[in-house]
């Protein structure tokens, strides 16, 4: 589902520019080769912190596949994709939750003391550090990730993830300019869509129907006293 991570990334980002694009134009440097180099870092910095956020929510998936429930690890986060997918946009205010404001606000010291130091290291710590920044289209990428019940797969499709979000951002990062709001409420009407398709799609992968490459059957394993599901591919 490496693709779907690519296509979300992408559709993502026309999001992303109201939300981070005056971070992401805040990253320059002196012209030239050094001004390109410093804005990929940061995007690579950004990319490297959702693929650890997929690695620890993997690790989740896998852990609930070696205790005997993987169809419905499957299903449920197909279901709450589709849910995400609807309401994205409302799962940002968890901005405004009092409990998480101390750590809000301290990314947000981050990023500017990041910022302003202007080094190399620092534009690609402020890529780290915004990779931390709630977002309710990262939220529903890391359900498709705990889905994938593999920490090197989680890993795997948070980064792709990011790396579908850069295109757009460079675009803008380069250019200086910020695509009109009205364009990119036009594109962000396909995220639902995409989302209930990849929501639909783990809930059949979890209904194991022994269909292959889309429903693949769940053979069980007798580990001793524990049993568990693994997905059988052919």
């Amino acid at each position: 589902m490496i693709w779907t991570a690519l296509a979300l990334g992408f559709l993502s980002s026309f999001h992303c520019v109201g939300m981070c694009g005056p971070i992401a134009l805040a990253v320059g440097g002196k012209g030239g080769q050094t001004f390109l180099f410093n804005k990929i870092i940061y995007n690579l910095g950004r990319s490297l912190t959702y693929a650890g956020l997929g690695l620890l929510v993997g690790s989740i998936g896998f852990s609930l596949s070696l205790a005997g429930v993987q169809q419905g690890v499957s299903i449920v986060a197909g279901l709450l994709i589709v849910l995400f997918s609807l309401s994205y946009q409302k799962a940002d205010r968890i901005l405004t939750i009092s409990a998480l404001s101390g750590a809000v606000t301290w990314i947000k010291r981050k990023l500017a003391q990041y910022l302003k130091s202007g080094s190399k290291f620092a534009f690609f710590s402020t890529g780290l550090v915004n990779g931390l920044l709630p977002c309710g289209l990262v939220y529903m990428a890391l359900v498709v990730a705990i889905g994938m019940q593999s920490p090197v797969l989680g890993a795997a499709y948070m980064f792709f993830f990011g790396l579908g979000t850069i295109p757009m951002l460079l675009g803008l990062m380069v250019s200086g300019n910020l695509l009109p709001a009205i364009r990119r409420q036009q594109v962000q009407k396909i995220i639902p869509y995409l989302g209930v398709f990849i929501g639909v799609l783990m809930v059949f992968r979890g209904l194991g129907l022994g269909i292959p490459g889309f429903s693949p059957e769940l053979a069980v394993f007798d580990y001793g006293t524990q049993q568990v599901e693994i997905t059988m591919c052919h």
